[in-house]
């Protein structure tokens, strides 16, 4: 008999699994830090077999550096707060980056509105 071939993506699965209770933790525990409440999760990604989820944020604040900062000093507890909602063995490490695609996008389209 032969075996069937699945391909499973577990790597997408955990980080989107991730991304959503991140989002969760910083709704639920967050929601009055004007820093972090402004903060929307907009991508993840898993690597390092499943050790590691890049999490990409968009905030409407000027103060992205600031943002950046409050979030990397909260790592620590929301990754507490995930192992505590996640049903794994093992929680992976999470690093915060900023998602620049939205601002991009608004550039290219008054570049090609100006043409």
């Amino acid at each position: 008999m032969q075996r069937k071939i699945v391909n499973s993506n577990r790597n997408d699965r955990v980080a989107a699994k991730v991304q959503t209770l991140v989002a969760e933790i910083l709704r639920d525990n967050y929601s009055d830090d004007s820093l972090i409440s402004g903060v929307s999760l907009v991508g993840a990604v898993a690597h390092g077999g499943l050790q590691f989820v890049r999490l990409f944020f968009f905030c409407r604040s000027n103060d992205v550096s600031g943002v950046q900062g409050r979030l990397d000093a909260e790592t620590k507890t929301i990754r507490f707060e995930l192992a505590r909602r996640m049903n794994q063995k093992y929680v992976p490490e999470i690093k915060f980056m900023y998602d620049d695609t939205i601002e991009r996008a608004a550039r290219i389209d008054d570049l090609l509105n100006n043409l």
